[in-house]
């Protein structure tokens, strides 16, 4: 039934597929939703969608629900990737943000550095990642919008630029008209303006 099944689904479909009543359709529905193999949301017009798949069984994490769950700036999902056996750190996700080059989710993961806990788990994976002045930057950008988490001395003194560093994006080719001060202590352009950062008020 599962294999049936997999996908997205309403009752409607359910019913068709499976060539049973409408109570039956439901009573399969139910059963999945009990195994762990469905997820359920609601359209705009009041009407449920049943996601079936054998990795809801697996609850796996996307990083695109965990910036969903901690910003008040929304992403949609653009893609399905889920990291199975542990919820990845915000640490982590942080750093997968930076890494899409997207800028709606970048905008969106400033909210995460209300919430960093290990400041050294983070610059070892910005160091891994080679970007621990794209996180330096972003991190004073969010510290104008948002009361954060406090940067730590061996973080900042770490990761800051060396008087012969070139300059670098955070994303390619996009720099900031705005925050002039901030790109140049880390040696870092920002993609954003003070017009982007109104989705935080």
């Amino acid at each position: 039934m599962l294999k049936r099944l997999e996908g997205v689904q309403t009752i409607s479909s359910v019913r068709d597929i499976l060539n049973v009543s409408n109570k039956k359709a439901v009573y399969y529905v139910s059963r999945l939703r009990k195994k762990g193999y469905v997820k359920t949301r609601r359209l705009s017009n009041n009407q449920r969608v049943y996601n079936i798949s054998f990795e809801n069984r697996l609850r796996g994490f996307s990083y695109y629900e965990i910036i969903n769950k901690n910003s008040p700036v929304k992403i949609a999902t653009p893609k399905t990737y889920r990291i199975y056996g542990k919820e990845p750190s915000l640490e982590e996700t942080l750093i997968y943000a930076i890494k899409t080059g997207s800028l709606r989710t970048i905008l969106a993961s400033l909210a995460l550095f209300k919430k960093i806990e290990s400041w050294s788990q983070l610059y070892s994976l910005a160091k891994k990642n080679h970007i621990e002045r794209q996180i330096g930057a972003l991190y004073d950008l969010a510290r104008k919008i948002m009361r954060t988490r406090r940067m730590t001395k061996r973080f900042r003194s770490n990761a800051l630029p060396k008087k012969n560093s070139s300059f670098n994006h955070v994303i390619p080719n996009l720099s900031s008209k705005d925050f002039k001060d901030i790109e140049n202590r880390w040696k870092i352009y920002l993609p954003f303006n003070n017009e982007d950062l109104r989705a935080y008020k």
